[in-house]
């Protein structure tokens, strides 16, 4: 393994690995996320202590962790653009700091997914906001809009481009495998916006 694929990997996931729900309800609300409905960190289960504006920032945050992590790699070791994506999108899902215990994934992936493919990126955006609001469920908007994405992504007829969202992908469904459940048994929480 070269040097350079250890410091993208390393430096991306560690980038990836920033818990900013748990940090901002910390400070901000004085609770511990993990402790509060899906027991989740991201900005789905941060909208549940009632704190739009805390919700809002660690929804932002991830998806800037995300980009960042995937935008430093891609000026100065571009052909490690996918590796670096993938570190960081397993580092918010399985941080060192939280006992390998993260987030779904979900925000990060569309902060790496606006780098790969601005395109993209705004058709997960697009397809996210509407099944939302049709269904009220985040985690049937985010399998579908990531199943979504992987399909169109085959019109670019790039194989490490089509080969990181299928990886991802299923990542996203064992990530929701909860969700999924509680989908088929009618008991899913809706979010409310």
């Amino acid at each position: 393994m070269s040097t350079e694929v250890l410091i993208v990997f390393i430096s991306s996931y560690i980038l990836g690995s920033i818990p900013y729900g748990l940090i901002l309800t910390q400070i901000f609300i004085k609770k511990d996320i993990r402790k509060i409905g899906s027991k989740n960190i991201g900005a789905t289960n941060v909208l549940r202590t009632g704190n739009k504006s805390i919700a809002i920032l660690t929804l932002l945050l991830d998806i800037l962790k995300g980009s960042a992590a995937v935008l430093i790699t891609k000026v100065y070791f571009p052909n490690l653009i996918f590796l670096s994506g993938l570190a960081a999108f397993l580092g918010h899902i399985f941080p060192v700091w939280l006992k390998f215990n993260g987030g779904k994934g979900v925000a990060t992936y569309l902060g790496i997914l606006l780098i790969l493919s601005l395109k993209l990126g705004l058709v997960f955006c697009l397809s996210w906001i509407l099944i939302a609001f049709i269904t009220k469920y985040s985690s049937l908007s985010s399998i579908i809009s990531s199943l979504i994405i992987f399909v169109i992504s085959f019109l670019e007829i790039n194989f490490e481009l089509n080969s990181y969202l299928f990886i991802t992908f299923v990542i996203i469904l064992y990530t929701h495998r909860q969700n999924i459940i509680r989908l088929k048994n009618k008991v899913e929480d809706k979010i409310k916006l």
